[in-house]
């Protein structure tokens, strides 16, 4: 599962060198029971199923600010994210495929948002 998380966010979490600044400037930091910096470690520990069961994963507003503040860029946000979709995949399996595609599309509906949903919810 931790290649699959890597492979998704396209982060190395071995940069990492644990110094707490993502998690200096998260403005969720007292909602979540996972700070950033502690997301990125259960990552490169390869404690994804905690991470998967944890409510935090939807508490990180997907602000950047840790991403922003990060000296090595490991991007703790697309880890999250990384994370979040996992669990997606996890609960339903393929929900979409490319031939379904047509049938969703709307004059009002952005294309980006198929698109999005197409990768988010296809393996």
């Amino acid at each position: 599962m931790i290649e699959t998380i890597k492979r998704i966010s396209g982060v190395n979490p071995r940069k990492c060198m644990k110094c707490g600044k993502c998690t200096a400037s998260c403005p969720a930091y007292d909602e979540m029971e996972y700070h950033p910096h502690q997301f990125v470690d259960m990552v490169e520990t390869g404690r994804i199923d905690e991470l998967m069961h944890s409510k935090g994963i939807y508490l990180c507003l997907s602000c950047f600010a840790c991403v922003e503040r990060c000296p090595r860029s490991v991007e703790p946000a697309k880890l999250i994210e990384a994370v979040r979709l996992a669990v997606i995949r996890q609960q339903g399996g393929d929900h979409m495929t490319a031939d379904q595609i047509p049938g969703k599309l709307d004059d009002a509906l952005p294309q980006q948002a198929i698109t999005s949903a197409f990768r988010k919810y296809r393996k």
